[in-house]
């Protein structure tokens, strides 16, 4: 079974993603911040990383190349609700770029891409 973290700080829209993803089949962990989902991929072997942007503390772009870091190999999506994102540098060091809607539909095709 393959292994994802959803990281976001929204409550009801890391709830959603889960419940879905696990529907799929997969196992899915969850981090509501940044440094808990770092504390998560150096623990885990995971396949797949799902990652919001704009989170308090450490945003979602700071936190990537500190996961490429410890698991480089580890496919990354970006989900967010904001587009300008994808125009950051940084930004382009994730395997996709996905914006945040309430159909799971380009989220789930990416992640079968991926993994």
């Amino acid at each position: 079974m393959k292994k994802i973290l959803v990281v976001d700080d929204e409550e009801p829209i890391r709830r959603l993603i889960e419940e879905e993803l696990k529907d799929e089949g997969y196992s899915v962990l969850t981090a509501d911040n940044a440094p808990d989902a770092l504390k998560i991929v150096e623990k885990e072997d995971l396949d797949l990383v799902i990652l919001d942007i704009r989170m308090p503390g450490m945003t979602g772009v700071e936190a990537l190349p500190r996961i490429l870091g410890m698991k480089e190999k580890l496919p990354v999506i970006l989900n967010t609700a904001y587009t300008q994102y994808q125009q950051d540098f940084m930004a382009w060091a994730a395997n996709a770029y996905v914006v945040k809607s309430a159909d799971l539909t380009e989220l789930k095709t990416k992640i079968k891409e991926l993994i």
